[in-house]
């Protein structure tokens, strides 16, 4: 019951928070800039992140009052609270000023320092095996930090269609909900937060139905947010299960925003060009230069996503050596499915390129 409470609760106070920053960004006239690689048209307001993280916080701070009534420590989790509001108002302050580049990773870093200082951090890779499977030991502070600093890069990148970070981080949380919950027959303060997110995001995403012709998009403030409260989830950790889920399976979940930004960065250095220069090469631009619309973008990579997160609860539950054979499988199907979408676009562009080449001048003859 707490569990369809929270969820009605979150996605109700979402949808109104977001819709009073709609109101009072078009009286203001706070509209998302264009350029050449945004393929939106007209005046859409950037800031529906500041809507979803207030009603997130909200229910945050209700949940801290329910908990410590219980004789639960909250304060542990204090200066990652605290990271969330730095990353959302420095995401804020983005939108409407451009920050540097290297400037915001500093900040991200200092985040990232937040959760560590909090004690939230991997303990592992997998479920099995002796050593350094079992046992992060130094390794886990450097992996936990480029974690949570390459996670709120990635849902930051991949925030290019109407509707897919949204999208996909709500399937995300879903899942990663559904593994919290099946450690145990208790309600573990990891799902109430799941389910939270997973209803301010529901809620942010009806206020813009139908999708994809959204209505406000989150900004750098929402996408900030979000890829930092998701990439906390799977670190924290619960009285009764010490353990944290391991890096391979909760990297498994986020393996689309994770392979895309692997992909930009690779990209970017073999091209010769700072590895935070923009570029329309990212999964959701490639789809749509296949000729896919926005819809079909979207109902791809939300497919891939519920296979993949159907695949890695299964191996969550497995935790065997079985288990690994499944959460292989997740990792081949995504290096597949990426893998086929670069060649499927170069071949595009080289037909486009052929095809250009092949128009005659206004001298008759073929352009060179």
């Amino acid at each position: 019951m707490m569990i369809f409470f929270t969820f009605a609760v979150s996605a109700v106070l979402s949808f109104l928070s977001v819709l009073a920053v709609l109101k009072l960004s078009h009286r203001k006239g706070w509209y998302d800039h264009l350029d050449e690689r945004k393929i939106h048209t007209g005046n859409v307001p950037r800031l529906g992140g500041i809507g979803f993280a207030f009603a997130f916080f909200v229910i945050m701070a209700g949940i801290s009052v329910f908990y410590t009534r219980s004789g639960v420590n909250v304060l542990r989790f204090i200066p990652c609270v605290a990271a969330m509001l730095f990353m959302l108002v420095s995401g804020v302050f983005d939108d409407f000023r451009p920050m540097s580049p290297r400037f915001k990773i500093l900040l991200q870093f200092a985040a990232a320092l937040c959760v560590i200082i909090s004690g939230f951090n991997f303990d592992r890779l997998v479920y099995i095996g002796d050593g350094i499977f079992t046992d992060l030991g130094f390794w886990t502070f450097p992996i936990t930090f480029l974690w949570v600093v390459g996670l709120t890069n990635a849902v930051n990148l991949i925030d290019g269609v109407d509707g897919l970070a949204g999208g996909l981080s709500a399937l995300i949380v879903f899942f990663l909900g559904l593994i919290f919950f099946s450690f145990t027959t208790d309600i573990p303060k990891s799902v109430i937060l799941c389910v939270s997110l997973f209803g301010t995001l529901i809620g942010f995403l009806i206020l813009n139905a139908p999708i994809p012709r959204a209505k406000i998009f989150m900004g750098d403030g929402g996408s900030q947010f979000l890829g930092f409260t998701l990439a906390l989830l799977p670190v924290m950790k619960e009285s009764n299960n010490p353990d944290t889920l391991p890096v391979f399976y909760a990297a498994a979940l986020f393996a689309i925003p994770i392979f895309d930004t692997t992909a930009s960065v690779w990209r970017r250095i073999r091209d010769g060009k700072k590895i935070y220069n923009p570029d329309k090469s990212h999964l959701h631009h490639k789809l749509m230069n296949l000729g896919l619309g926005a819809r079909g973008v979207i109902s791809i990579i939300f497919i891939l996503q519920i296979i993949i997160g159907i695949l890695t609860f299964t191996a969550v539950r497995l935790q065997g050596i079985i288990s690994l054979f499944v959460l292989g499988s997740v990792y081949l199907i995504v290096l597949i499915f990426f893998i086929a979408i670069h060649y499927m676009n170069r071949k595009a562009n080289i037909k486009k390129k052929t095809q250009q080449a092949q128009i005659p001048d206004s001298e008759g003859s073929p352009a060179i």
